[in-house]
């Protein structure tokens, strides 16, 4: 029962506002606070090491906002916090990011006295910039849940707590335009942000799950 943060890679930004530049050789190492309650009609994605097919077809496969207000309102979080931040996580010079941006993105976080982040990244160098930025928060005294669907990515960055199942680039949050699927992921990450001494990698049972809704003829 916390207020959650929502952190996303994915270059998400609002329609009519400046997209991320996807053709800086080191890296965007700006971000956007955006409202939570946005109408998810009205982002779009500065798409860079990713196929954005998955987030066109539904953008919760990277920003889960819809997924995170039914936790909300099913009492699974406290409250999803009123601004998610996103930036375009293909950043190759990751010294420029800790010291550019990620300082910038903690002091914003902490003035909504935020009580734990969702991290998810979009593509394979996002795990990186994603873990680099939850260290920051975890230093900042702020837990964090790293979402992966790689675990040789997981393993080379080492977030301070990440949970991964088999899944694709780009669509990491679930499947796109299958709630269930994206809940279960969703729903079994979060609970592991809980034990706050426990860090490491932890796989989740959701593949199994999904799996077995198939072979019903379920899905």
């Amino acid at each position: 029962m916390v207020n959650l943060a929502l952190i996303t890679s994915a270059g998400a930004y609002i329609d009519g506002t400046d997209p991320f530049n996807t053709t800086a050789a080191d890296g965007d190492v700006t971000f956007r606070e955006i409202p939570s309650d946005i109408d998810p009609s009205d982002l779009r994605f500065s798409a860079r090491g990713y196929d954005s097919g998955f987030v066109q077809q539904d953008p919760n496969v990277q920003v889960p906002l819809a997924r995170l207000f039914e936790f909300e309102s099913n009492r699974v979080i406290g409250q999803l916090n009123s601004a998610f931040w996103s930036f375009c996580g293909f950043i190759p010079d990751a010294a420029h990011l800790v010291k550019e941006m990620l300082p910038k993105l903690v002091e914003r976080v902490k003035r909504y006295e935020v009580q734990a982040a969702l991290l998810i990244p979009a593509s394979r160098l996002c795990h990186q910039s994603v873990t680099l930025a939850a260290r920051a928060l975890e230093s900042a005294g702020i837990p964090t849940m790293t979402l992966a669907v790689d675990r040789d990515l997981m393993e080379k960055a080492r977030p301070p707590r990440a949970a991964y199942y088999r899944g694709q680039i780009g669509s990491v949050a679930g499947m796109p335009n299958w709630p269930e699927h994206q809940r279960r992921v969703l729903d079994e990450a979060l609970r592991w942000i809980e034990p706050m001494d426990q860090p490491g990698i932890s796989k989740l049972v959701v593949e199994l799950e999904s799996q077995v809704e198939a072979a019903r003829g379920e899905r």
